[in-house]
């Protein structure tokens, strides 16, 4: 059984600054992926299937709920890994806790593998579910326009309205769905993506397909897609010593968890932009997209 939830909280923790606690969504420490996986089982159900393929490192929040729904159904779960991806996390003993199968694979070969463990699969008289890394695509997308929605029933509801909405952007779709719910609902707050690895030829792009995709329509959305890439720190998984120190100023002042590989990130790109566009007396709202147990790596350096 999929667990229902009420919206997420948002919560004020200065005189401009309020966060929506995704991360409290109850299940698996919550987190984007758990509202976005929500959906994907959703679209399992109706379709019968019996197992689960999907993509992800070691630190993949994702793959860590996937699991954890796979472990709570009794249903096999097989995630395909990168190898260069493939430290020790806490994510990652959680996704041998709940006995998912990881075939690990040179990032190269990724694609190739995929296809053929599901073809293996059907051919054992399996119906795998395949999910994309991420929960990219449009079923992930329809989880953030269904988030967007609470902000807007919040901000009617408390009379105040978000000038700016700061979220870590990874595969994309997060960042698309928000932006798709602040067309549907005529809102004008803009939404700015802090890529936690993405360059922003690449990240942007994937973005406004997203939502192309979702709207069916071909316009032209690149104003609506602020995409920051200044601070990915060479990459996916990498950090730096202002990071951290972001990591616990959020817990010591506020009691909130962040991690070094998502929100920290996104976190303190969102302060620094603050900083840098010299932006003053604006209601802002952070989305924060879980990872808790991430948090409890970054304790260990």
């Amino acid at each position: 059984m999929i667990i229902k939830f009420k919206p997420t909280i948002i919560q004020k923790i200065d005189d401009y600054l309020w966060i929506k606690r995704e991360d409290l969504i109850p299940f698996s420490f919550g987190g984007n992926k758990a509202r976005k996986a929500f959906l994907f089982f959703q679209n399992l159900d109706i379709g019968d299937y019996d197992c689960v393929v999907t993509y992800g490192s070691s630190s993949s929040n994702h793959c860590r709920v996937i699991a954890n729904i796979c472990a709570q159904r009794k249903i096999d779960c097989y995630i395909v890994s990168p190898l260069e991806s493939s430290k020790t996390t806490n994510n990652s003993r959680l996704i041998k806790f709940f006995k998912a199968k990881i075939i690990f694979a040179p990032v190269q070969e990724v694609h190739d593998t995929i296809e053929n463990l599901l073809m293996d699969l059907k051919h054992s008289g399996k119906k795998p579910y395949f999910i994309q890394g991420g929960g990219h695509g449009n079923i992930g997308t329809q989880a953030y326009v269904d988030c967007y929605n609470e902000i807007v029933t919040w901000e009617r509801e408390n009379k105040t309205y978000f000038d700016y909405i700061f979220v870590a952007t990874g595969t994309g779709t997060t960042q698309a769905g928000l932006v798709c719910g602040s067309i549907l609902n005529n809102e004008n707050a803009k939404i700015i993506g802090i890529s936690i690895a993405r360059n922003k030829n690449r990240g942007k792009k994937i973005v406004i397909d997203s939502i192309r995709d979702y709207l069916k329509t071909d316009s032209n959305f690149d104003d609506k897609v602020i995409f920051i890439d200044d601070y990915i720190c060479n990459g996916y998984g990498k950090s730096n010593e202002k990071i951290k120190q972001t990591i616990e100023f959020a817990m010591s002042q506020y009691g909130i968890p962040l991690d070094s590989t998502y929100t920290g990130k996104a976190f303190y790109g969102m302060m620094e932009y603050i900083k840098k566009e010299r932006i003053i007396g604006k209601s802002i709202l952070f989305i924060h997209t879980g990872g808790t147990p991430l948090f409890f790596d970054d304790l260990k350096d």
